[in-house]
């Protein structure tokens, strides 16, 4: 099913999307300055390297075009159904690796707790909740989960790249100082596997919803 978007349900779906999510972006952004160990710009790159905090700007400039320019360039681009579909794949990953693997890596508290949750529950359940109320699900086909594999194939071979030249992993399983390159790329490929599944697994939830509706 998908609900009007001109309903006022859709515009406080996506203005309070977009204001959680630059909010637990910008908060960690904060965080990660007042803790750093590294220079500014340093911990700034290093910031921008997490997948997390990506997808997570990614879902808030879709939010915010769609709320302020539906009708912009940017604001119909988002508006596409393979391209909304995408992102919630990607931030639905987000939550799905965070919450299964990493959670369990570290303990934060106080405000880190609050923007962890966000970043990591809230914002993935919240995005999906917008795909399935709102997006539109009949031209949504298996042949474009291919495309949807580019950006987290060229996220794994920068991080890949800047880490044979820095050291610096954002995350352990794609530690090639610590595990070998064999190891990695294997870890890569199960999660290439898992984008792929869960992509699958949109595409036959969108036609199982669109059928619905024109019963």
């Amino acid at each position: 099913m998908s609900l009007s978007r001109s309903s006022k349900a859709y515009q406080i779906c996506i203005v309070a999307g977009a204001a959680i999510t630059w909010l637990a972006v910008i908060a960690q952004l904060y965080l990660n300055i007042q803790n750093r160990v590294l220079s500014l710009p340093q911990t700034i790159i290093k910031f921008a390297s997490y997948f997390t905090i990506q997808t997570n700007i990614l879902v808030a400039v879709c939010f915010t075009c769609v709320a302020l320019k539906p009708n912009g360039k940017l604001g119909k681009y988002f508006l596409r159904p393979q391209v909304a579909s995408a992102i919630t794949v990607y931030i639905f990953v987000v939550g799905l690796v965070y919450n299964t693997v990493l959670r369990w890596q570290w303990s934060p508290k106080g405000l880190q707790l609050v923007v962890d949750n966000l970043l990591h529950v809230v914002t993935p359940i919240w995005f999906l909740v917008y795909w399935a109320l709102f997006v539109p699900k009949a031209f949504l086909q298996n042949k474009n989960v291919w495309a949807w594999l580019i950006y987290p194939l060229v996220y794994c071979f920068y991080i890949l790249i800047r880490g044979a030249i820095t050291n610096r992993y954002p995350y352990f399983f794609v530690d090639a100082s610590k595990y070998t390159y064999s190891q990695v790329f294997i870890n890569i490929a199960v999660l290439v596997l898992v984008f792929l599944g869960l992509s699958f697994l949109l595409v036959v939830l969108a036609k199982r919803l669109y059928k619905k509706t024109t019963l």
